[in-house]
This record gives C-alpha cells, sequence and structure tokens, in this order.
C-alpha cells in the first residue's frame, strides 16, 4: 500500500512552485527597496517631499563638490609648470657657506626672501638671536616672483624655516667637489709635482697659482664652470640646490617648515648705553684669554676711565677652576684697540659713565663663527642692557647692504648681526642715558 507523503510528492511534481521574483533579479528588487526606503526616510526626517529631494539634493551636491576645488584654483601658489617664487645663481658658495656657519647655533633657521636678498634668523631660547644676510649681488643672477602685498608696499617677503645642518651640509659639496678637482690637477702637472716648495704652497693653498682657472675667473672657491642653482618653486615646497660641477648635477630638495620665528629681541637704537668699533680678532682672542676656566658667565664693563673696556668671566662649568676664580681681559685706549670708544651711561652707583652687564659665557662664545671671518666688529648697548654685536664680512664679489654700526659701509661687505639679552640684576646697579656721548677716534692716552 502506498504512503500518502508519496502520493502527494507525486501531485506536486505535477504543478512546480514559482516564486513571485525570480532568483536572477531577487538582488536588484532587495537593493532598490531598500534605497527607497532610506530615500523615504530622509525625506520624512527633513520634512521634504520626493519631487523637492532631487531639486534641492542636486545643487547641494554641485556645492559641495565646487567649493574644495575653488579653494585650490585660489591659493596664492606657483604650479610647477609656473615661474619659481625665487631663483638665484652663483658660481661660488663659499661666502654663503661662511655666513651662514656664523649663525650655526640652532637646528632650524628662518628664511625670508625679499627682492633685496636672502635673510636668515637663528634664535635660541629668546635670549640669543643672530641674523646673516645674503645680499641680491652675492649671485650672478637673482630674480623673485613675489606675490603682491595688500597694503600697496611692494612684494610680500616669502618665508619658511629650514634645516641648517642639511643646508650647510649641501652647499659644502660645491667645495668639496673643488678642493678634490684642485687635487687633481697638482697630481698631475710635472712642474708642480717636480717643484717642491711650489708644491708644498700649492697644496696647502698659500701660494698663488697665477695661471689657475680659479685666479683668472676671479673665484677662489669654485671652478670656472661650475655654478650653484638655488630654487624656491612654491609656497610650502621644498627649497632646491642644484649643484653643476664638471658636467656632473647634484639637486638636492630640502623640506621646509612653517615660519615660526620669534619677534626679535627689542634693541632702541636710539637710547644707546655705549658704542665700540674694534677689530675683529682682537675679540677673538679676548674671549679665547678668559674662556680658557670653562666659565660659567661673563661681565663686560664699559668705562670712560681705565681700563674703559674690560671682559671679566666667572664661575666654571666643569668644575676645573675653583669657585672664585675670574679671568679678566683689559682693553686700554688706543688707535690700534678701539676705533670708535663712546659711552653715554651713567651708573648711579658709582657716579661715572659706564655700562656693566652680565651674559651666559656660551651665547657669547657661539658668535666666535663671525668672528673668525669678520674684520671689525661693532659692540652697542642700550639701556636696558641688550648687547648688540655686528660683524662686518668683507666678501669678495658683494655689494654689502647697509652697516648700521659702521662708518663707510658699502661694497664688497656683508654683515652678520647678534643680540644678547643680559641677566636679570639685582636692582644695585642701574644704568641711565644722559646727556650726549661722542664718538672718540681712539689715540694713545
Amino acid at each position: 500500500m502506498d504512503s500518502p507523503l508519496l502520493e502527494v510528492w507525486h501531485a506536486a511534481s505535477g504543478s512546480p512552485f514559482l516564486p513571485t521574483v525570480g532568483k536572477g533579479t531577487q538582488f536588484l528588487v532587495a537593493f532598490l527597496l531598500l534605497l527607497i526606503g532610506f530615500t523615504l526616510t530622509g525625506a520624512f526626517t527633513l520634512n521634504r517631499s520626493i519631487v523637492n529631494l532631487p531639486l534641492l539634493g542636486i545643487p547641494a551636491s554641485l556645492a559641495f563638490a565646487y567649493v574644495p576645488v575653488y579653494n585650490n584654483m585660489s591659493q596664492p601658489t606657483q604650479d610647477a609648470s609656473g615661474p619659481p617664487l625665487f631663483r638665484a645663481v652663483t658660481s661660488s658658495t663659499r661666502p654663503l657657506y661662511q655666513l651662514l656657519k656664523a649663525i650655526g647655533f640652532t637646528n632650524k633657521i628662518h628664511v625670508e626672501i625679499t627682492p633685496e636678498g636672502l635673510r636668515f634668523g637663528a634664535d635660541h631660547a629668546r635670549v640669543m638671536q643672530g641674523a646673516a644676510h645674503w645680499n641680491k649681488n652675492l649671485f650672478a643672477s637673482y630674480t623673485t616672483n613675489l606675490p603682491d602685498s595688500n597694503d600697496d608696499d611692494g612684494p610680500e617677503p616669502v618665508s619658511f624655516q629650514i634645516s641648517l645642518p642639511a643646508f650647510l651640509e649641501t652647499l659644502q659639496i660645491f667645495g668639496v667637489a673643488d678642493v678634490a678637482a684642485r687635487q687633481s690637477r697638482l697630481d698631475i702637472d710635472p712642474l708642480v709635482r717636480g717643484n717642491p716648495r711650489l708644491n708644498h704652497q700649492q697644496r696647502s693653498g698659500n701660494g698663488s697659482d697665477a695661471f689657475s682657472l680659479q685666479t683668472l675667473h676671479g673665484s677662489s672657491t669654485t671652478s670656472s664652470n661650475g655654478t650653484c642653482i638655488l630654487s624656491y618653486p612654491s609656497d610650502g615646497g621644498p627649497f632646491s640646490i642644484i649643484l653643476d660641477e664638471g658636467g656632473v648635477k647634484t639637486t638636492c630638495n630640502l623640506t621646509t617648515y612653517l615660519p615660526e620665528m620669534p619677534e626679535d629681541i627689542p634693541f632702541d637704537v636710539d637710547d644707546l648705553s655705549f658704542k665700540v668699533i674694534m677689530q675683529a680678532r682682537y675679540l677673538l682672542d679676548a674671549l679665547a684669554e678668559v674662556g680658557s676656566i670653562s666659565p660659567e658667565r661673563l661681565t663686560i664693563v664699559v668705562s670712560r676711565k681705565e681700563p674703559y673696556l674690560r671682559f671679566r668671566t666667572s664661575g666654571s662649568h666643569t668644575g676645573a677652576a675653583a669657585p672664585g676664580v675670574e679671568s679678566t681681559v683689559d682693553f686700554k685706549r688706543g688707535r690700534d684697540l678701539l676705533e670708535t670708544f663712546s659711552v653715554r651711561a651713567v651708573d648711579r652707583a658709582k657716579g661715572e659713565r659706564r655700562w656693566s652687564q652680565t651674559f651666559k659665557f656660551d651665547t657669547i662664545k657661539a658668535a666666535t663663527e663671525a668672528m673668525k671671518i669678520a674684520s671689525k666688529v661693532s659692540l652697542r648697548g642700550d639701556g636696558q642692557g641688550v648687547l648688540s654685536m655686528q660683524f662686518m664680512v668683507e666678501v669678495e664679489g658683494a655689494a654689502g647692504g647697509a652697516g648700521g654700526g659702521f662708518p663707510g659701509g658699502g661694497a664688497g661687505l656683508s654683515f652678520l648681526d647678534f643680540r644678547f639679552v643680559p641677566y636679570a640684576t639685582d636692582g644695585n646697579e642701574e644704568s641711565d642715558t644722559e646727556g650726549e656721548g661722542d664718538d672718540v677716534d681712539m689715540g694713545e692716552a
């Protein structure tokens, strides 16, 4: 006897089940239903009709897409195909390297590009600042495409920060390549190799090769066919340095950072307490002498009475010197030592024209690189005790700039500026600026 279930199976085979939605279209139908659900939910939430949704949604979508594109197009930057903001060409990197190394007491420097040249600023803990200037006349070619300022004062300077060690190392590549080329010529030239005296002079750099390419073309650091190209293509882009030496081209792209240079240390030139101009090497020798005890502090005393200019150090970082040990260097008035001397500050406690401030020795010592390459230095102090050192550097082929602390600053000169903040005084010694102090040409006292 057949099972009732088997009869049901046989009956069902004659009328198979067919779903309302076929298997091939089930996913599409489900997606459409889900989309309609989200649309109706959004319309209900926004209290908008189905007709108004496309009327409002399409313009809103276009607006969201247009605003970012418009902002990108309106940025005041140069694209890769346009002219760079700055481009300069030089055949010698030695003066650039020396001026920049003089402010090498920090890792990052502030760079400001102007139509007149480049200004580099360095800051250390807001107690010491240094500035180096690359005048446009240091370059064979100097062009800028700076954006116009809003107040019609000419082009607006472009500023950024850059790694100083990386910049110095890149500039040094040019000099190293030239030294290798000079060494190769000395090894090949039989005349130089056969003359021990001439060979020694040429290798040491003390002799003069009247027929060398450097001498004929007026460059002491690079060959005649070497060029260095500095370029800043766009705001926020890398700072490019292209070195071309003997057909070998080296391109270095240095990362730039947002400018974060603090305000300049205030120095009131209208309230000068003293002014001294002297040979830079005398200042370097004096610091080397008083720095022999590894001091912590340096006191600078300027007076109308002898010793006139005194550097006194005290304290010790290493403990090599006993507490209380001091080192002093005095300068007597004389044309060969102090070319210009003026004191206007009045020490109330001593009743004489005298200026005395104490500084951290390491900050003053950080300016020794500038003392090595400078010919003269102008020391100035204001009524607040801030010390200004301006170094005059003789640069080959430079037109220089305004020599604020020097008489007759002009062609072939460049300047390095340093400012130092003194230690806070206890108020027992106060210096006021009274009367008019005349600049004195030093004669034998």
